[in-house]
């Protein structure tokens, strides 16, 4: 399936998709039910909010939170056909209306600072992926090495996972070494020139560490 999108598109499939497909086809063994059979439940049971009914799951059929949740959730969403992170195509679909979205109306001018990034990781290797989210695009290699967000209208925050080197006036700290997440460091873009070398070299960098 990745192969046949990648001709068509220039993302890779979320690794979250495939968590979601795997939850999916073991939940009758984990739960005694289909995702079919549980939202039909739900929908005849007396109370309607997700919160509600996630508590009811786990309560009166001692299910984990887990399924609950997602349970409950998938319930409230219905009618809806268009689960992106339980198809690849749709998933793949819904990535590049992430991306025009980000970079709409006022963030349009910054569309050029992304378009240079994706076109940098990319070239790094064909290990590369590039997994859109709502709100920012990741890269990823074995792990997330870099992330490109639109954070103000006038800023893009190229993030970066460089655990162990300094922070200084261009490289600054995301707090993610502190909170033990995967993006550490972040440089602030505001036109695409300043993706000069220095910049392309912490890419580089990042992505040699996620191997």
């Amino acid at each position: 399936m990745e192969l046949m999108a990648r001709r068509t598109s220039l993302y890779s499939v979320h690794a979250a998709v495939a968590m979601v497909q795997k939850f999916m086809v073991e939940m009758p063994k984990h739960t005694g039910r289909t995702l079919p059979q549980w939202i039909e439940l739900v929908k005849d049971a007396p109370m309607r909010s997700p919160k509600e009914r996630a508590a009811w799951l786990q309560t009166e059929h001692k299910l984990g939170p887990a399924y609950a949740s997602w349970i409950a959730e998938r319930a409230e969403s219905l009618p809806r056909t268009d689960f992106a992170w339980e198809d690849d195509e749709q998933y793949l679909a819904e990535a590049e209306e992430y991306v025009e979205t980000m970079y709409a109306g006022k963030k349009s001018h910054l569309r050029p600072i992304f378009q240079a990034l994706l076109r940098h990781g990319q070239a790094l290797g064909e290990d590369v992926k590039v997994c859109p989210c709502q709100t920012m695009v990741p890269f990823y290699r074995k792990h997330v090495f870099a992330q490109v967000k639109p954070t103000t209208l006038t800023r893009i925050d190229l993030g970066l996972c460089l655990r162990g080197v300094p922070f200084d006036d261009r490289l600054l700290d995301t707090g993610g070494t502190a909170k033990k997440d995967r993006i550490t460091h972040r440089i602030e873009l505001r036109d695409s020139a300043e993706i000069d070398g220095e910049v392309l070299d912490w890419l580089r960098r990042a992505y040699e560490a996620a191997g």
